[in-house]
């Protein structure tokens, strides 16, 4: 006899709320470092690749470790492993904003990337053992999708405003106000959860998923930033040989880090794979936006942070949308689809941008940020149905990884493609600087008199629009071919209101511990 699972109440949502406090500061801590660099750079001198260190060291180390405190969550506990990391996120926090070298900041942002590694999956695997009805978890993962999305786009605004009216280090402090609420509420309102038969905690994993993820992750930013070079192709070849002794490690050890139970739950591998073609999709455009908004229509930093917050008005809406077209019998497949149609339509009003065109621009970025948070909110919900409670963590801590993944790759391989389309059109007698970069000729057209730097200035900017229009197309032919594989792979996928348990003969789940 099926029995409904329990509804939420009033305290699960409250606790979703203080969740989400976490999840914004994480997602916010990608892009607050924007507009404080100068200031940063100014007030402690660090070297250029210390400068580099400040700014990329916490991505890093969040995406090296996320598979790591996903499983451990599971041992040890969701509720415990996220107030010992929100512990370490606000001390990290206050040494970053009172750091007197470029070594003690490096090393604080080192420490804000392992407690971000340890919030964000946690919060995700709490959302699945707070809210077992499958209504109710849906919103809670469309909530948890938004604020997320959101906090990437409002970290560089308020960066910028707060660089402007403070000194660098308030970006920072910003966090302990939250850090603290959640110290205070999470003990009250936050049921403790976790594997009740984890098994020992495999060392030996955690260096091979350090290995086989950051030099992934570092030779696809390289790539993007800096173009193709022998080096970064050399890291991403020694991190998937290392990916594939972790892949190997896992279906070996008797107490894998990530079961490879989680990939035959039904539609879990799907979900994955397809929720990193999103993360695709989002990353790439923001390589080319940000910078068309800045070196194109010559916005001033602030003002672009400003005028890329539009398109996250549309968003808010996108996930209880889909939430609710699911729940009124719209299969998933079908908005999975949609929202992949979406998005290559955002692309494609991208394609046809010109060097003025700002709205269109923004109207294209609202559009695939539309249809991507609508994937991406009906994936994880559906991945997250499909693994078994006890491992929600590291089921969590995949999705998020396949994220870090997918965003790297749009933004290497369709930066690419711009940057080739962007040589191809600059005219052959160009400086060398001119022909590599937007802001190289920018740079070189400043020292140039009258019409000359004027002449490459709009040769640079019709070459990197030109270079944009074709990696949109590129992204919307992409994700109009994931759209094709969402329909007919997970039309015939039917979660259970509650997937299975890996133990055999063991009726339903085990409750979890604490509550």
């Amino acid at each position: 006899m099926t029995t409904n699972p329990p509804r939420a109440g009033r305290r699960e949502w409250t606790a979703l709320t203080v969740l989400m406090l976490p999840l914004l500061l994480v997602s916010m801590d990608v892009s607050v470092l924007y507009f404080a660099v100068p200031e940063i750079s100014a007030d402690l001198e660090p070297s250029g690749t210390q400068q580099l260190w400040i700014f990329d060291i916490y991505g890093f180390v969040l995406a090296g470790l996320l598979m790591t405190m996903g499983s451990l969550g599971d041992r040890v506990g969701r509720r415990k492993l996220l107030l010992i990391g929100a512990a370490a996120f606000g001390a990290a926090s206050l040494l970053a904003a009172y750091a007197h070298s470029a070594e003690t900041l490096i090393a604080a942002r080192a420490i804000l990337g392992i407690g971000g590694a340890t919030l964000m999956p946690t919060t995700m695997a709490l959302v699945r053992t707070m809210f077992t009805d499958p209504t109710q978890r849906a919103k809670a993962i469309g909530l948890w999708s938004g604020v997320m999305t959101a906090g990437i786009a409002l970290g560089s605004v308020m960066s910028g405003v707060l660089v402007e009216h403070f000194w660098w280090g308030s970006v920072f402090l910003v966090n302990l106000p939250a850090m603290a609420l959640l110290l205070i509420l999470g003990p009250v309102l936050l049921p403790e959860s976790k594997n009740p038969s984890p098994g020992r905690f495999d060392l030996l994993s955690v260096p091979l998923s350090l290995a086989a993820v950051l030099p992934v992750i570092y030779g696809l930013k390289e790539l993007a930033a800096e173009g193709w070079n022998v080096r970064y192709v050399v890291s991403i070849t020694v991190g998937l040989l290392f990916a594939a002794l972790f892949v190997h490690r896992q279906r070996t050890s008797a107490a894998p880090m990530i079961s490879p139970a989680l990939f035959r739950g039904h539609g879990f591998t799907p979900a994955l794979v397809l929720n990193t073609v999103s993360a695709f999709g989002m990353m790439g455009s923001a390589y080319f936006t940000t910078q068309y908004l800045q070196s194109v229509l010559g916005k001033s930093s602030l003002e672009a942070a400003l005028w890329s917050l539009l398109p996250s008005v549309l968003i808010g809406a996108a996930a209880p949308v889909a939430a609710q077209l699911v729940q009124r019998g719209v299969e998933r497949a079908y908005v999975v689809t949609g929202g992949f149609l979406i998005a290559a339509a955002g692309y494609g009003l991208l394609a046809l941008a010109g060097t003025a065109s700002l709205w269109l621009v923004l109207a294209a970025c609202g559009v695939l940020a539309t249809g991507i948070v609508v994937v991406m909110s009906q994936l994880t919900d559906l991945a997250l149905s499909s693994a078994p409670v006890e491992k929600a963590g590291a089921a969590s801590s995949l999705l998020e990884t396949g994220t870090e993944f997918g965003g790297a790759l749009g933004m290497a391989a369709l930066g690419s493609i711009g940057t080739a389309l962007y040589r191809h059109g600059m005219p052959s007698d160009a400086p060398a600087p001119a022909q590599e970069t937007l802001g190289g000729a920018l740079a070189v057209a400043a020292g140039l008199p009258g019409r000359a730097g004027d002449a490459l200035v709009t040769a640079a900017r019709e070459a990197f629009t030109d270079g944009m229009r074709g990696a949109a197309l590129a992204a919307a032919l992409l994700l109009v071919v994931a759209a094709g594989l969402a329909a007919a792979g997970l039309r015939r996928i039917r979660v259970r209101e509650e997937a299975p348990t890996e133990n055999a003969g063991q009726a339903g789940h085990p409750s979890p511990s604490g509550v």
